[in-house]
């Protein structure tokens, strides 16, 4: 079995919003939604989030689409895991995921699943040139992991590392479980870390694997309103890349925003300015002229949409 568990409590103070943070939108779709979606297409059966600031929001705008537990109040990243009780006591992999990385893709989490097959723990890295003031991962020759050094208690040789963590983790479910009780809070926040998990599972004879993302910006955290653009733009590069491998002549992909639940038929074309969003259906030999805009509609097979029609 396959299981994930979301870390969607934040508010995400930074966005100067009243909507929780995993709650803004990435190219039509809120943040957690589309990270829902991407497990259930990697064959994940139940997904947990854990929720906080917000949660009736989340709760109502998911219901049916995955379970929660609620973390109140927020005591770390460790703590906001040990609320999906649920999943305790169950046999299987389960991906850790912050709420905030909705760009991050089915292939990954299948990596991750993988790498399971001869470790306890797997660690999601970026390798970045300039890794700045984030926390640097320490690994062996071998490619497990020693341990995961915030910035502030790097030596200078661990200083020049170029991986970090990105946050995102799978475990074996019982040893995930199992290990989460000997969490200490013995630091300044008197928090929860799962990171600590890392020297946790090592000390007990068990493997403690890292993999490297092939894309740092399919894992781009969203903390603001620049990052939540920059995550906007990277999608929707993404997803109109893949209309066009498909054959659908897109004009001027820059200026074209096409939804992720949109489907698309045969010998289509796209021209600038277009907008399509939500469930729209487009047929075959459909052609969209500019600066039109199609919301949860179905256009019929060779039709000719605009200019500048709005249909809805």
């Amino acid at each position: 079995m396959r299981y994930a568990i979301i870390m969607a409590a934040g508010k995400g103070t930074r966005m100067h919003s009243t909507l929780p943070k995993v709650m803004h939108k990435v190219c039509d779709k809120p943040m957690i939604e589309h990270l829902v979606d991407t497990l259930s297409h990697a064959d994940v059966q139940r997904v947990v989030s854990i929720v906080g600031y917000g949660h009736e929001v989340i709760e109502d705008y998911m219901k049916g689409k995955c379970e929660f537990a609620l973390q109140m109040p927020q005591l770390g990243t460790g703590h906001a895991v040990m609320q999906a009780k649920q999943l305790e006591g169950l046999k299987g992999k389960t991906l850790v995921v912050n709420g905030d990385c909705p760009c991050i893709k089915e292939e990954t989490f299948e990596r991750m699943f993988d790498a399971l097959d001869d470790a306890k723990m797997v660690v999601l890295c970026a390798k970045l040139d300039d890794p700045k003031a984030y926390g640097r991962v320490v690994t062996n020759d071998d490619g497990t992991i020693e341990k995961i050094v915030e910035f502030k208690d790097c030596n200078e040789q661990q200083k020049k590392i170029k991986y970090i963590n990105t946050g995102i983790y799978a475990f074996d479910n019982e040893v995930l479980f199992e290990n989460l009780k000997e969490l200490k809070n013995d630091n300044n926040q008197h928090e929860y870390y799962i990171t600590d998990l890392v020297e946790i599972i090592r000390n007990k004879g068990h493997k403690v694997k890292a993999i490297v993302a092939d894309d740092n910006d399919e894992v781009q955290g969203i903390n603001d309103k620049v990052e939540l653009a920059k995550a906007n733009e990277y999608l929707q590069r993404e997803i109109n890349t893949k209309w066009m491998k498909l054959g659908v002549n897109i004009v001027d992909p820059k200026c074209t925003y096409i939804s992720s639940d949109v489907e698309i038929g045969e010998d289509v074309v796209i021209y600038p300015n277009v907008i399509i969003s939500g469930k729209s259906k487009i047929g075959n030999n459909v052609i969209i002229k500019a600066n039109s805009i199609i919301e949860n509609s179905t256009i019929e097979d060779g039709q000719i949409v605009g200019p500048f029609a709005n249909i809805k």
